[in-house]
This record gives C-alpha cells, sequence and structure tokens, in this order.
C-alpha cells in the first residue's frame, strides 16, 4: 500500500484499502477529521486512513427516533439535522475540537461512538454507545461487518456496536452508524452557587441526585477555571461554581429548579439561570471552554465521586491543579502544570489508593510517547484484550499502540 493520506469515497473502496494494507503490512492511523488525533499514544503509521469523505444521513427518522449517519459527517451537521426537528443526541457528547485547536462540532460522529466520550447529561439518559443501535465496520482484514440494527430491540449475538465504542479505531473502522435520539428538551434550568470547597460541592452534587427532582446535570469548577466562562456573572464572581441542572417542559424544570434552589440556599446564596444563559453555560461545559486557552496536560479521570474530593487533595499536595468535577464528582477534568511526565507518576500512585481510570487527554508528543496514556490493566483484562485485537485485527494494522504498547 503507498503511504500518505487516504479518504476513500465509498466503503468499497476503504475496505480494499485496509485489506491492502493488511497484505503489505502497512500500519494505518485511523481517524475522522483529525480532531482527537493528538489524544492517545502517537501512532507509528505507514499511511493515514480517514473516513472525512464518508459523509452523509441516509436515513433519518424523526417519528421513529432513529438516525444513520455515514462515519465522517461532522457532528454539526447532525445535530443541525436533528435541531430542525426539535431533537438531539440525548448523551451530549463532549467536544474536544475547540479544545485541541479545531472549531466547535468539527469531529466526526464516527470519532464520537470510536471515543465514547459522553457528556454531562450522561448521568441522566446513559453514554454514547448506550445509544448506538447498529454499526457498520471494516475489520483488520478489510471485510465489512454488520451488527445490530436500527431498533433497540435488534440484538444478536455479540453486541459489535458496543464493543466498538471506546476502542478508538484500534479494531475496526466504522463507517455507518445507528443512533437512538430523542425530543430536546424545551426548558433548561441551572442552580447554581458560589464558593463552596470541593468536599461540599461533591456533596451538594451528590444529595441534588439523590432528589426525585429527575437532575441532568451536576458540576463543580474550580474558581480559576471558572473565570473562563462568557457569563460575566459567572466570571467575576472570582470563586468555584457549583450547578445542578434540570430539564424539561417548562412548567415541571421551573418547579424543580425552584426546590433544588432553596436546597442549595443552605450551602451558599443561590443564582438561577434560564434557559438561555443555561445552554451557554452547559455548551462551554461541554465544549472545555475553560481549558481551550491552555496548552497544559490535561487528564480525564473517573472514580467514584464520594472519593473524587479525596483523590483530588492527594494529587494537589504534590502537584498544583485545576479541576472540574462532572458527573457529581465521578467524572473529573484535570489540569497540571506543564512537567515532563503531565504529573501520570503522582495521579496513576493516588488511582492506586483511591480506585479509578485515568486518561491523558492533551500533552506533547514526547510525554505521550513514554508514559501511559490510557489506564494501565490488569492481567486478566490486557489478555481480553490482546485476544480482542487479534480476532478483529489480526495482523495489527488498525491504530498500532495508540491505546497499548503492541496493541
Amino acid at each position: 500500500m503507498r503511504v500518505g493520506f487516504h479518504a476513500p469515497d465509498t466503503v468499497e473502496e476503504l475496505a480494499y484499502l485496509v485489506a491492502e494494507a493488511a497484505d503489505t503490512r502497512t500500519p494505518l492511523e485511523v481517524m475522522g477529521r483529525g480532531t482527537k488525533r493528538e489524544v492517545g499514544r502517537p501512532v507509528q503509521y505507514g499511511a493515514v486512513l480517514s473516513t472525512e469523505s464518508l459523509i452523509g444521513i441516509p436515513i433519518y427518522e424523526p417519528s421513529e427516533l432513529v438516525l444513520v449517519a455515514l462515519a465522517g459527517t461532522p457532528l454539526a451537521q447532525i445535530e443541525q439535522a436533528l435541531a430542525e426537528n426539535d431533537q438531539e443526541l440525548p448523551f451530549e457528547p463532549v467536544d474536544l475540537g475547540p479544545m485541541l485547536g479545531f472549531g466547535p462540532g468539527q469531529g466526526t460522529i464516527g470519532g464520537v461512538i470510536a471515543t465514547n466520550l459522553s457528556g454531562s447529561r450522561r448521568i441522566h439518559s446513559g453514554s454514547a454507545r448506550d445509544h448506538v443501535l447498529g454499526v457498520q465496520a471494516v475489520n483488520g482484514r478489510g471485510e465489512t461487518i454488520r451488527s445490530g440494527g436500527r431498533v433497540m430491540k435488534n440484538v444478536t449475538g455479540y453486541d459489535l456496536a458496543r464493543g466498538l465504542a471506546g476502542s478508538w479505531g484500534t479494531l475496526a473502522v466504522m463507517t455507518e452508524i445507528a443512533l437512538k435520539v430523542l425530543p430536546a428538551q424545551r426548558e433548561m434550568r441551572t442552580v447554581l452557587c458560589f464558593g463552596l470547597a470541593d468536599p461540599t460541592g461533591v456533596q451538594v452534587l451528590s444529595a441534588a441526585l439523590g432528589t426525585p427532582y429527575e437532575v441532568s446535570g451536576t458540576v463543580h469548577v474550580h474558581a480559576g477555571l471558572a473565570e473562563h466562562f462568557s457569563d460575566q456573572e459567572i466570571a467575576n464572581a472570582g470563586a468555584s461554581v457549583t450547578a445542578v441542572r434540570v430539564e424539561n417542559f417548562p412548567a415541571s424544570a421551573r418547579y424543580r429548579s425552584s426546590r433544588l434552589k432553596q436546597m442549595l440556599q443552605a450551602y451558599a446564596p443561590a443564582l438561577e439561570l434560564d434557559t438561555a444563559r443555561s445552554r451557554i453555560f452547559w455548551n462551554e461545559i461541554r465544549a472545555l471552554r475553560m481549558f481551550q486557552k491552555s496548552s497544559r496536560p490535561l487528564w480525564r479521570i473517573s472514580t467514584p465521586p464520594a472519593t473524587a474530593p479525596k483523590l483530588i487533595g492527594a494529587i494537589a499536595r504534590k502537584i498544583g491543579v485545576r479541576v472540574l468535577y462532572d458527573w457529581s464528582g465521578g467524572l473529573i477534568w484535570l489540569e497540571t502544570p506543564p512537567i515532563s511526565d503531565a504529573g501520570a507518576v503522582e495521579i496513576r500512585r493516588t488511582l492506586a489508593e483511591f480506585g479509578g481510570h485515568a486518561t491523558l487527554i492533551r500533552a506533547e508528543a514526547q510525554a505521550r510517547a513514554v508514559i501511559d496514556v490510557f489506564q494501565p490493566l490488569d492481567p486478566p483484562l490486557m489478555a481480553l484484550t490482546q485476544s480482542l485485537k487479534r480476532a478483529f485485527d489480526p495482523v495489527g494494522i488498525l491504530n498500532p499502540g495508540r491505546m497499548y504498547p503492541g496493541i
């Protein structure tokens, strides 16, 4: 296979290129439009294979809440089509593009599912992989495979769609994805308060989730990050921000936000954002606006919410950090100083004590090449991962080494 950049226009051409790469043992860097190219270990590739020319929405049935898109379709195009029918992707995908130097919504739907990066609404609606009905993909042999269908009950045998979600292009190249979509929320209200310490902020968020008010977003943001919000009342507060979101029909959302506001006022004076201000606030959380003007290493950490403040406190005693807690502390976006190992030693050591998983999202290539970018796997899980890699990509040509050395 010739070296260079390949962006085939058809699935058949893509399958041919993969088969040719397998025959010639040419390692491929698999990507969409490259918005997440700087995440993960640097791939040692002989050619680049992009799905960016596989664009389109061949099937969209709003009444059935089903959308089928080619893998290279930009997220912005999909969300525009959904918005025209008052629908949305319920898992509110994180948009890494603006934080990594790209425009908003420029990432592809294939990249969204391949990375399984779900946003704040995950606590209410589930993750990206939970809304995949089916996929078409090309494995490392150049064979076109299909799994699932266009209805939620159509699951037979191995759930390929869920297996490929979060595999970062190391098992197969997705070419078409069927998704379940939902009606867009008519009203969005956000209750927030300022100045809470991490343990109290996470406690408040967890308490809010335990109420019957159907909370759909819970974040706590350090003061040094909160100043980057575009809402001047928030940015100028000079304090941490603890925010709780509810959505639904106007009367329901307003009632529930008023009750939550009463609850939060027991901790600090509470502010309520209307729908317009709320949408801006949560879109900026989704795009990680507070990290966009920085080049410092950025980690994504998952851990039990109850241990999140203790984990961050232990790390902060060793290195300076700035933190955004999402999912009531179950998801942490952590920025470290620009040190040689991006803080990996302290983060991994502390995770071993408190429990959790960490992925390095942003760092220089030199750091990503020598440290564990993804959470190291226990031997049984590593053996299973290696077995899956051999089954899908026996020659090992798809994004080799991106997640783990030798895989």
